[in-house]
């Protein structure tokens, strides 16, 4: 089990990836046997923020909410992964003054690839003016300007992503080295799927 907590704090676009790399980054910290919790942005505006809008002020309070509880979690030894859009810098420097131990991930995106992506339609509902205050097209994304970690995942494979951010952890110490039978099921899985089996 971890003695330290930590947060991975995913940033980026709508449709950009965030959510497929957190995925795969929670799976594998949960393998090396560590404690952890995925925070989506989506299930954390049905559950703890249904009151809010979309407005720049109501996204700062909902982010700020995300901050407080991977603070609580980050301090009780476990890892958290957060995905949020978190348009703000400001408010996401904030929730990093705040937790401690956190890595900032750029889920690095072009706007015309996410929209792309898009299966719900968000994007063309917010240019045909039927979505106000959406990131990317009626209102500003700021990026991260020192992130830890940078994912451009119009060329980049999520697991190419996810590993890069394990590779960070683990120089961090923050998590341990995978032990002789989590490489060779990795090993495994990947001759698979040269193979056309996986």
């Amino acid at each position: 089990m971890l003695e330290t907590g930590f947060t991975v704090w995913f940033t980026g676009l709508s449709g950009s990836g965030k959510s497929t790399v957190a995925r795969l980054v929670a799976d594998e910290i949960r393998r090396r046997r560590a404690r952890v919790e995925l925070l989506s942005g989506s299930e954390f505006r049905r559950n703890l923020s249904q009151g809010l809008g979309f407005s720049p002020e109501d996204r700062k309070a909902n982010v700020r909410r995300i901050g407080y509880v991977a603070r609580l979690l980050t301090r009780n030894g476990v890892a958290v992964v957060t995905t949020a859009v978190s348009p703000d810098r400001a408010v996401r420097d904030e929730c990093r003054q705040a937790i401690g131990p956190f890595v900032e991930v750029w889920v690095d995106c072009p706007p015309d690839v996410c929209e792309q992506r898009d299966t719900r339609g968000l994007w063309a509902q917010a240019r045909r003016g039927e979505l106000e205050h959406f990131t990317g097209v009626t209102e500003a994304y700021e990026p991260p300007l020192h992130a830890e970690v940078v994912c451009r995942t119009a060329t980049e494979t999520p697991e190419t992503c996810a590993r890069r951010v394990i590779a960070h952890l683990e120089r961090a110490g923050w998590i341990p080295a995978p032990s002789a039978a989590v490489r060779d099921e990795e090993v495994v899985r990947e001759r698979l799927r040269d193979l056309g089996y996986a």
